[in-house]
């Protein structure tokens, strides 16, 4: 990759990580927010987590180096996007406070800067209003926290340029990390369904049917044990399509509406697609490569335990 000029506008917790990992990965980082001094401030606190990620062995061991060559602070946002390749917004979460700093940024960066929001629910078509060149923006929404969660989601609007999208996935892919593409809508992909989750397990608390301690030991150690090798579509796949067609009908017993057969799912199955086991389902595997792809799963779920394991339980409770 060529030394890009970067430019990152709100420098705390998310703007801070997402500069440590550019940094790591060559590029040239200028810091910005409100005040030059939060700047400062925000690129000392980024430096020291850095001393503690290489104690931690979580960063490599010359990774304070790299990251003091690399990244900088500005003086102002208007100095720090003025001869970068591509900047990113991560200021809070309202968006009068984006759309201040996103005119702000479009106005003073270069015509062909390429411009992305961190924003986690905000419509990109909507922060798209205030800046100036709109084909060049969309969001790249990264996780907290940002130099360790691998996955990152990029938005464009319906008027977004694909070489801007194209160029930030070279830019993230240089980081390590895997992008992949949502169209705008609402809570994006991320939050839609960790809020579905969320929502579902607040209701079962409520309901009185298990506590948030065991509805969070359950999740942990079934099938959100799964997610970190397979996504939905993938575990329903392998669990048959026909055995998920039946399990609705099951809720629907109590939630009609709630729990109503999803229709992509009813025609794979009245069409006789039930996954792996026929070769056809969502993602449309082989079935010969079925016993593969089984010794894959059960190796990687071996060494997540053995992983867990090692690292212990999570300090959530006095007695760990």
């Amino acid at each position: 990759m060529t030394n890009r000029i970067i430019a990152i506008v709100g420098s705390g917790y998310m703007g801070g990580g997402i500069a440590q990992v550019l940094a790591l990965s060559g590029a040239t980082v200028r810091l910005a927010d409100i005040s030059e001094e939060i700047a400062k401030s925000n690129y000392e606190r980024l430096i020291e987590e850095a001393r503690q990620f290489v104690a931690d062995d979580l960063f490599p061991a010359d990774a304070v180096e790299r990251i003091q060559a690399n990244v900088s602070p500005s003086a102002s946002i208007e100095e720090a996007v003025a001869d970068a390749d591509f900047i990113e917004e991560a200021v809070p979460e309202k968006i009068e406070i984006k759309h201040a700093t996103l005119k702000r940024i479009s106005e003073a960066a270069r015509p062909d800067a390429i411009i992305g929001s961190n924003t986690s629910t905000i419509l990109i078509s909507s922060l798209a209003e205030a800046v100036v060149n709109p084909e060049r923006f969309l969001g790249v929404h990264f996780s907290n926290p940002a130099p360790f969660i691998p996955g990152v989601e990029l938005i464009p609007h319906e008027g977004t340029d694909a070489k801007a999208i194209e160029l930030v996935e070279e830019i993230v892919a240089a980081t390590g990390k895997e992008t992949a593409r949502v169209k705008d809508a609402t809570g994006f992909v991320l939050n839609r369904l960790q809020y579905a989750l969320f929502h579902e397990a607040t209701q079962l608390v409520e309901e009185g049917v298990a506590t948030p301690e065991d509805i969070d030991t359950i999740v942990r150690t079934t099938f959100g044990f799964r997610l970190p090798v397979f996504g939905p579509f993938a575990i329903a796949d392998m669990a048959g399509l026909d055995v998920y067609s039946f399990c609705y009908a099951s809720l629907q017993t109590r939630w009609p509406e709630r729990f109503a057969t999803p229709d992509s799912l009813k025609e794979l199955v009245d069409a006789g697609k039930f996954g792996t086991k026929t070769g056809a389902g969502y993602l449309d595997v082989p079935s010969e490569r079925t016993a593969e792809l089984i010794a894959y799963r059960n190796k990687a779920y071996v060494a997540i335990k053995k992983l867990m394991d090692e690292l212990g339980p999570a300090p959530i409770h006095p007695s760990n």
